[in-house]
């Protein structure tokens, strides 16, 4: 087990907004877990309540890793505007201490290769870039800690379907490498389909339904899973 979330609850405005309402669920190392629901649902507050970038009002968060990284939905707002590729990329490695400053070029050259990209962008700005080319940055960036968790928060619904399924198969691909496990936040069914293990469908802050993704897809329990899914059918 890398994660386990027992009753989390988060409000906002003094109360009157219940974000997450008693959440729970588990994930096992090196598996990935879809959750999925409508915008407003409290997915992306999920997120960050699991990795503490906002304190929880109750329940318990228990982490049996070393270190948590996030991949945003914007890949435009995720990078520095003045910082070149290689300049982010060195960053992280500041930041994460994971690299000794005399291998940080090697490694800037091993990060891009990760993420398929070509050694002739490490001098270009973030709007020198495309969305796709911008998430696998980001994504150079989360992996070059090797956490042990990958939180991704809507990663692909910025981004055209061709560039969709080069940072899905990406991530698979990271994901099978590193042996991480993954959080997969969306609100695309299809997507969660393809990435998820296991599902959880949220709804008004609650969960309303988890289980297996075939269980899930094939064989909803609730009204509200089985309306998700009658939506996109």
């Amino acid at each position: 087990m890398i994660l386990e979330v027992r009753n989390l609850t988060k409000s906002f405005d003094g109360g009157r907004v219940r974000a997450v309402r008693g959440v729970s669920f588990s994930l096992e190392r090196g598996r990935t877990l879809g959750i999925v629901g409508e915008s407003g649902c409290g997915k992306s507050t999920l997120a960050r309540l699991i990795l503490r970038l906002v304190p929880a009002d109750e329940g318990r968060i228990r982490f049996e890793g070393r270190k948590r990284q996030i991949i945003f939905q914007h890949p435009f707002l995720s990078l520095d505007p003045r910082m070149t590729v290689e300049d982010s990329l060195k960053e992280a490695f500041f930041l994460q201490r994971a690299v000794d400053r005399r291998r940080w070029d090697e490694k800037i050259s091993e990060a891009l290769r990760r993420v398929e990209l070509p050694e002739n962008l490490r001098k270009r700005y973030p709007r020198e870039l495309s969305g796709g080319e911008c998430q696998r940055i980001a994504i150079a960036r989360a992996v070059s800690a090797d956490p042990e968790l990958l939180v991704c928060d809507e990663p692909t619904s910025s981004l055209d379907r061709l560039a969709q399924a080069g940072i899905l198969n990406l991530l698979l691909g990271i994901q099978l490498e590193k042996k991480m496990s993954l959080v997969f936040i969306s609100h695309d069914l299809k997507i969660v389909r393809h990435m998820s293990d296991e599902v959880l469908v949220m709804r008004e802050g609650e969960v309303c339904e988890s289980g297996p993704r075939d269980r899930i897809f094939e064989n909803p329990g609730h009204p509200y899973t089985r309306a998700l899914l009658a939506s996109v059918s």
